[in-house]
């Protein structure tokens, strides 16, 4: 499994209106700028969580985005999964096609799991707690 820039660049989307949250609306192109992400792509994954219900358009001259909901309240597993579908490793079995014990001990022991662990991370990981986060190779250190 790997994680598309769509939900790479939707998270930083959501990140960057948790943290101007106070501003009334934020445009696209300030998100942009400061993310330094394309604003053409940022709009395409605007338009998709818009239309699932985690950001809110107001348009005009002073238009923009905002959450929809609490930050608090937005799970990152449910944003990953509307911007790129389930979040499995591997599809699960058919329910016409036989698995043979080896397939059958595989999934369960490995694919099974790792499907577990990955839901678990994300389906507890809030959007309000990632606002603030920040990066050690991006951070600076003092020393005294």
């Amino acid at each position: 499994m790997k994680i598309s820039t769509r939900g790479r660049y939707g998270i930083r989307l959501l990140i960057d209106l948790a943290e101007h949250s106070g501003e009334d609306h934020v445009s696209l192109a300030s998100i942009a700028a400061r993310k330094v992400i394309s604003i053409r792509y940022l709009e395409q994954v605007a338009v998709i969580l818009r239309r699932a219900g985690f950001i809110r358009s107001v348009k005009g001259a002073s238009g923009g985005y905002t959450l929809a909901r609490r930050s608090e309240d937005i799970l990152i597993g449910d944003v990953l999964r509307v911007l790129e579908g389930d979040m499995l490793v591997v599809d699960p079995p058919l329910p016409n096609v036989k698995e043979t014990k080896l397939q059958r001990c595989i999934r369960i022991t490995v694919f099974d799991r790792l499907n577990e662990r990955i839901a678990s991370i994300i389906d507890h990981k809030t959007l309000a707690s990632m606002v603030g986060t920040v990066d050690p190779d991006e951070s600076y250190m003092y020393f005294i």
